[in-house]
């Protein structure tokens, strides 16, 4: 990171920070080059009912997490972020689009999380603290986007992965919360480490992938490693497996994508199960 940055570790007691990223099945970064914005109307929209069955698991198991929402969701589905916040989660900006923050200038992005922090406060009638940077892609070369963040009004933000990845990843920056500037924290993905190697265990299609036990052990080691709050996240496509399929994206993209959906939802009521979860701002002291 730039020498100006300040790496501030936060000191709180382990918590688990529930959060999910709402976004619909085809807007997804493994299909942004085969699934055209202007075609976005021409699939079947899935993320109501997606996420309605998550916010009915959360009931049942006493779950309060935070919800990044894309501003396109909310413009469509304004019913579904009310019910968000009328079960008592956080809801916090994903950007507008789904656009990767490398892909934006400035004064995009300035307008990007901008217009949706305002649509999803007027739908919400709840301030929004945190923002997640589609794909993770708050890098070396956009640090800029922090003081934007810090500038609109931002709390915090939760856009980085410490981790080396074909499609992200600041593996040299800090793993734990700090201040990138005064006034904004920065909650890093979760990691813990390997044989001098960081291995991302912030769920998503890393948890899908590996089997229950194995991220429910790398869990209690990340609370040996940190001592701050663990943040987990997945998507609500990750629990529909009869979402229609995707035609012409690598290979590699389909099984990113589609790999163990039809065990997801089991996954999440049991990581429910055995850990007690809050949102974010909770975790982090951020609501008060």
């Amino acid at each position: 990171m730039e020498s100006g940055a300040t790496s501030t570790q936060v000191n709180l007691r382990p918590m688990h920070a529930m959060s999910v990223d709402v976004e619909e099945y085809f807007q997804v970064g493994a299909f942004e080059h085969c699934v055209k914005r202007e075609d976005w109307v021409n699939h079947e929209s899935r993320i109501v009912q997606s996420t309605d069955r998550i916010l009915d698991l959360f009931a049942s198991k006493g779950v309060k997490a935070t919800f990044f929402t894309l501003g396109y969701v909310a413009k469509n589905h304004p019913d579904l972020i009310k019910r968000i916040v009328a079960g008592g989660h956080e809801l916090a900006s994903h950007g507008f689009y789904h656009q990767r923050v490398t892909d934006l200038s400035r004064g995009e992005f300035l307008n990007d999380i901008s217009s949706t922090k305002a649509l999803l406060e007027d739908i919400g009638g709840q301030e929004i603290l945190g923002y997640r940077a589609p794909s993770f892609s708050i890098c070396e070369k956009n640090q800029w986007a922090f003081e934007v963040l810090q500038e609109t009004g931002h709390r915090y933000s939760s856009s980085t992965y410490p981790v080396i990845h074909d499609h992200y990843g600041t593996p040299n920056w800090p793993d734990e919360p700090y201040e990138p500037v005064p006034g904004l924290l920065e909650l890093p993905q979760a990691t813990i480490e390997l044989k001098g190697r960081k291995l991302p265990v912030g769920g998503g299609g890393y948890f899908r992938l590996m089997p229950y036990a194995l991220s429910k052990m790398a869990i209690k080691q990340f609370h040996k490693e940190h001592n701050v709050p663990y943040i987990f996240y997945f998507h609500p496509w990750e629990i529909d497996a009869d979402q229609p399929k995707i035609g012409g994206a690598p290979l590699k993209s389909k099984f990113r994508h589609y790999v163990n959906l039809g065990r997801m939802e089991k996954k999440i009521a049991a990581l429910s199960t055995d850990f007690s979860w809050v949102s974010i701002a909770e975790a982090f002291g951020l609501n008060k």
